[in-house]
């Protein structure tokens, strides 16, 4: 569904938006995988831009309600005391950071969805 590039697109928007704001992130960070911590971004980064292409809303709700059932109900963090994780709390810049990459690739809403 993704290519590797755009991918990392995405992980290094998110890094600038989101990591950078993570109280959780641990000294030196990110990535934060190799420093101990599992990060719910490094661990399902595919299914979160996923979730927010299929979501199109105004409101964070749907967003929420989306990342919830799509990626925390699969998330190997799930069982885990790294859950929930730091995208609780910082999932509108997550989708603010997914979608400006859209938006500088010039895919609309349609487009994302349907990728």
């Amino acid at each position: 569904m993704y290519e590797g590039t755009d991918l990392e697109d995405y992980m290094a928007e998110i890094r600038e938006r989101v990591c950078s704001r993570c109280i959780e992130r641990p000294p030196g960070g990110p990535p934060c995988e190799p420093l101990g911590k599992r990060c719910g971004v490094e661990v399902n980064l595919r299914e979160l831009v996923e979730a927010v292409h299929l979501e199109h809303s105004n409101w964070m709700g749907p967003y929420i309600e989306r990342f919830h059932e799509g990626v925390c109900a699969h998330c190997v963090n799930r069982p885990t005391s790294q859950c929930p994780c730091a995208l609780d709390y910082l999932l509108l810049l997550a989708v603010e950071a997914i979608e400006a990459v859209d938006e500088r690739g010039g895919k609309t809403a349609m487009q994302r969805a349907e990728t």
